[in-house]
């Protein structure tokens, strides 16, 4: 009988990880026991672990302490200019409380109406009554509050500018708030500057070094190295990290690529087939009520195997149905586009830029799954760290 199934995404409960767990154990022995009676492991199948579990097993965890002295090291007793920090009270205010301990004076820079990822300070309506120009005009706090007000995220109810600047007094630095979206706005105050954005990240150090900038740093440049023995992320620094206590944060997990060659060389022994294995953090996709970006990790996915490697290759079903093949149907119409597929993927040659596949989604393998698998698990309490999917690979002739 004809299968009628495609993609299959499954949650795979696993124990609560704890520093110094073999993780990868741990995922093998969970989906070769959620398999049993309920699905056969096949090759090109996909096992994921989200980001979480691989870097708390790894412990890799910062202190409020450790952030600090590496930002006092980088910027001795200097005014920093701290600009573009996303509005996240689990992704960065407990790196901001570091960043604010290793500095005498702080000059936050927010950029408005939203962060970078989507989160507002202000709506875009109010910037047209009050006729300010986001690309174009700086402001004080003061004026940021005649022109808007006390706003709170819609969210969260949380006011971000009285939080963020709350928590850099609470750490014993000097603070003051301006508004701007041009990176070149903070060399009015400072010309030192750790610019917090994330997939902008090298732009604006390009930009304020050419301005005029004495130095420069990124977050992907803080704690790349172990500090008194801490946690670091030799690629990512700061970036991907979350909230773990009120004095330290997770990073992103470091050294991903043996974590993931192990799960499948340990499948491909238990199994004798060839599984997919990736580590995901956030989705790439966009909340269309909150308008909320959700990846404010640097990368979808730090760590995976090669056949992950690349964007799909595919047609569009209907493009062919309605042109190619519009004078059939039925079983003949089935057949001619099952066949226009197996050519396809016998040649295997890209169909880039042809008719027949717009539409498609022209973005990378690792970016889509990543994104299945956030979905998959969600953020909360489901307690399904490790994803696996069926069938991704397949098409309609399959």
């Amino acid at each position: 009988m004809e299968r009628m199934i495609g993609t299959v995404s499954r949650g795979v409960r696993a124990p609560i990880i704890r520093e110094g767990d073999d993780i990868a154990q741990i995922v093998v022995d969970c989906v070769l026991k959620a398999s049993e009676g309920n699905f056969t492991i096949q090759d090109k199948d996909v096992v994921a672990v989200t980001e979480a579990v691989v870097a708390r097993a790894q412990g890799n965890y910062a202190s409020v302490d450790a952030i600090a002295k590496d930002v006092s090291g980088k910027f001795g007793n200097e005014t920093v200019g701290v600009i573009f920090p996303i509005l996240s009270r689990n992704r960065f205010a407990i790196c901001l409380r570091g960043i604010a301990k290793g500095c005498k004076k702080i000059v936050l820079m927010l950029s408005y109406p939203s962060d970078e990822v989507g989160n507002h300070l202000i709506d875009l309506d109010k910037l047209d009554e009050k006729g300010v120009n986001p690309w174009t005009d700086v402001l004080s706090e003061e004026k940021y509050r005649e022109l808007f007000g006390y706003e709170k995220h819609v969210f969260t109810g949380v006011d971000y500018v009285e939080y963020y600047k709350q928590l850099i007094e609470e750490a014993g630095a000097e603070v003051e708030v301006v508004f701007a979206n041009n990176p070149k706005a903070i060399l009015d105050y400072t010309k030192f500057v750790l610019n917090c954005d994330i997939h902008t990240r090298a732009r604006t150090k390009r930009l304020l070094l050419q301005a005029g900038a004495e130095k420069v740093y990124s977050l992907d440049e803080i704690m790349t190295q172990s500090i008194d023995g801490s946690g670091y992320n030799d690629k990512y620094g700061l970036l991907g990290s979350n909230k773990a206590t009120e004095d330290t944060v997770k990073l992103f997990p470091v050294n991903g690529q043996p974590v993931v060659d192990r799960i499948h060389d340990m499948l491909k022994e238990k199994t004798g087939k060839n599984v997919e294995v990736m580590i995901y953090g956030d989705g790439a996709f966009k909340d269309p009520v909150g308008k909320i970006w959700e990846l404010a990790d640097p990368v979808v996915s730090p760590a995976y195997t090669p056949g992950l490697e690349g964007t799909p290759n595919e047609v569009k079903l209907k493009y062919l149905a309605d042109n190619d093949f519009s004078d059939l149907k039925g079983e003949e119409l089935k057949n001619a586009i099952s066949d226009y597929i197996r050519k396809k993927d016998e040649k295997a040659a890209s169909l880039v830029g042809s008719m027949v596949t717009q539409g498609t989604t022209p973005r990378r393998l690792t970016d889509l799954i990543g994104s299945l698998c956030d979905l998959t698990s969600g953020s909360g309490d489901k307690g399904t760290p490790i994803i696996y999917i069926q069938g991704y690979f397949d098409n309609y002739t399959k």
